[in-house]
This record gives C-alpha cells, structure tokens and sequence, in this order.
C-alpha cells in the first residue's frame, strides 16, 4: 500500500505550520484550517490540506 497524502495527527498539523496546538485549534475554529477527519475517536488531517493552507496564504500575500 503506497500512501500518498498521509493523515497528520494535531500536533503533527501545528509543528507543520509552525504554530503551537492552542493556536492551530483557533485557526480550525475560525475556518482558517478545515475540519479534521474523524477516524472514531481520532481526529487527523490529511497533509495536502494542510500544505493548502499554507498556499492560500502565500496567494493572500501575493493579492494585497
């Protein structure tokens, strides 16, 4: 099985975008970062959604 676009764990998303967890939790909150995949009780997402976010601000920066 080749995974492709492995799921993230919360601390795995915040250390990403090099914020702490409290901060990442505010920015899934507020619709910045997209909800997790709930996995039972497991909430992970998925790395290509959290490399977007990270290209929609580079975009946001560009346009103003």
């Amino acid at each position: 099985m080749n995974i492709t676009d492995p799921l993230l764990t919360v601390r795995e998303s915040a250390s990403l975008l090099q914020v702490s967890v409290p901060t990442f939790h505010r920015r899934v909150a507020d619709g910045t970062i997209p909800k997790p995949l709930k996995l039972g009780a497991l909430s992970r997402w998925p790395q290509s959604e959290i490399l977007q976010v990270i290209e929609n601000a580079k975009a946001a920066r560009a346009a103003a």
